[in-house]
């Protein structure tokens, strides 16, 4: 989750559900804490949010240290663009905070695509510590519980999960293939763009 709230793109989305699910079933010893399903979900959430403020701050820092210059420097190098970063995407999260202040860190951490790079605008803005810590736990808290619901309640439905397994399986591995090709042809079209 702290990687997740960095630059790099990994998505909450792949992590918390799982862990919820495993946190309610005592076959799973590793996220199993105690017998209450509902404090081991509480568990994922808390830590879910601890690294999602962790990786918040580095982002928040490292934008408050170097500076625009380097941050839109950075995004157009080889490796931000690995980490499928672009100018347009730092623009408009800047944009994003710009017109909607410092609350934008809490609403922005319900966004996909402006979730993770929410912290580099308040750092550029220099927006001061306490209140970006505030707003960006209790936005990661409140996205962490509704992610950590959907493990829950996939929990119940066990015998549905296990009778589709393998078509859910096909279907996860479909998406990869067509977000691996997404990548792949943005990509190009940006290469075919910059030889015009």
């Amino acid at each position: 989750m702290m990687i997740e709230s960095t630059f790099i793109p990994l998505p909450s989305e792949i992590v918390v559900p799982p862990a919820a699910y495993q946190a309610c079933s005592p076959a799973h010893k590793k996220l199993y804490v105690t017998e209450h399903e509902w404090f081991n979900i509480f568990l994922v959430i808390l830590f879910a949010t601890l690294g999602a403020i962790l990786g918040a701050c580095i982002n928040y820092y490292l934008a408050l240290l170097l500076g625009r210059p380097f941050v839109y420097w950075f995004v157009e190098t080889k490796v931000g663009k690995l980490l499928l970063l672009d100018a347009n995407k730092i623009q408009k999260a800047e944009n994003y905070f710009v017109k909607n202040g410092s609350i934008s860190t809490f609403i922005g951490r319900l966004i996909p695509g402006i979730r993770h790079l929410i912290s580099i605008p308040a750092g550029l803005a220099k927006m001061k510590l306490r209140p970006f810590i505030g707003y960006t736990a209790l936005g990661a808290f409140i996205w962490h519980t509704i992610l950590a619901l959907m493990g829950y309640f996939a929990h119940g439905q066990q015998e549905v999960i296990k009778r589709y397994s393998s078509e859910i399986s096909y279907g996860i591995l479909v998406l990869c293939i067509l977000f691996a090709g997404y990548v792949v042809f943005r990509a190009m079209r940006k290469k075919s763009d910059g030889v015009k």
